[in-house]
């Protein structure tokens, strides 16, 4: 089965939104829904409710499904959906059929966080999920570089609804070959690792990339995805210079502010409060003034 429209979303700016919170710790409905819409208005065409970036291992059931209800309410059709799904089987699974009913486009399935995780057992992971909602795209999310071509070109011939990777492994090189030996054109090969790797992941293959500073600049994201679909190098290196101090930030210390710097200058902006969850944490004053020079002069 093709699947033209949704490879396109994926070769794309995939933006991740934040999860806002409010002061009493529930998710803050309102900011989340003008995050969305915030997105929207700034060109964005695919959006991943339940990410990394969404602080997904936080969220429990009931919230999880409340953030995929209010972002299909507020796209109502304005961008692609990709719900991220994962922990235990039972959940993924439950979560993707959630998500098939609410009228998302695709999944992400969340890396297994199993300690022991054998290649046959990731592809019956992930065969599991995908025929609890046959219905929907399946992209899996890949941070483990023991991860072979050969093992995702076996789950794409398992399941044909397999039509993206999000590939976040720190080597370009890497990526390369394992998009080579699974099925360069077979699937769309999306940089997991946001715009700091959408550079030399674009110059391996990938023709789409995952993006949490698009909550705060959606231009400066979209204008990176310009640059390297028209093949003007030199004005992505611009762009990746401007951005790098900010995601420097986000990528220090094992990405131990990943999330925390995005809400951050979000919160600068006055568009949702700082606050994280556990183990996560609001940033120390001497790191908040760093984030506000990052985005400094940034288009916003």
């Amino acid at each position: 089965m093709e699947h033209p429209a949704l490879r396109a979303a994926l070769a794309d700016v995939v933006a991740i939104p934040v999860t806002p919170f409010a002061a009493d710790g529930s998710i803050d409905r309102d900011a989340f829904r003008a995050t969305l819409r915030r997105l929207l208005d700034g060109g964005v065409r695919t959006v991943t409710p339940n990410g990394n970036t969404g602080e997904f291992y936080t969220l429990d059931p009931d919230e999880r499904r409340l953030v995929t209800e209010l972002t299909l309410q507020e796209t109502k059709g304005r961008a692609a959906v990709i719900v991220g799904v994962g922990h235990d089987l039972p959940t993924a699974k439950a979560d993707a059929r959630h998500a098939r009913d609410a009228g998302a486009d695709m999944i992400m399935v969340h890396q297994p966080t199993h300690p022991y995780v054998s290649r046959g057992g990731w592809i019956d992971y992930h065969r599991e999920v995908a025929d609890s909602a046959p219905e929907l795209g399946v992209v899996p999310y890949i941070r483990n570089p023991l991860l072979d071509g050969r093992t995702i070109a076996e789950l794409g011939e398992q399941c044909p609804q397999v039509i993206g990777v999000k590939y976040a492994v720190p080597d370009a090189t890497r990526f390369g070959a394992v998009a080579r030996d699974a099925g360069l054109d077979r699937f769309v090969w999306v940089a997991g690792l946001a715009e700091l790797y959408a550079v030399p992941y674009w110059a391996m293959g990938a023709t789409g990339f995952t993006s949490g500073l698009v909550n705060v600049a959606p231009t400066l994201s979209l204008a990176l995805l310009e640059a390297l679909r028209t093949g003007d190098y030199q004005a992505a290196q611009k762009i990746w210079e401007r951005i790098r101090p900010f995601e420097e930030l986000r990528a220090a210390d094992q990405s131990a502010n990943n999330v925390t710097v995005v809400k951050e200058a979000l919160s600068i902006l006055g568009l949702c409060r700082n606050a994280v969850r556990p183990p996560s944490k609001e940033l120390p004053e001497p790191q908040r003034a760093e984030v506000a020079a990052a985005i400094e002069g940034w288009e916003i």
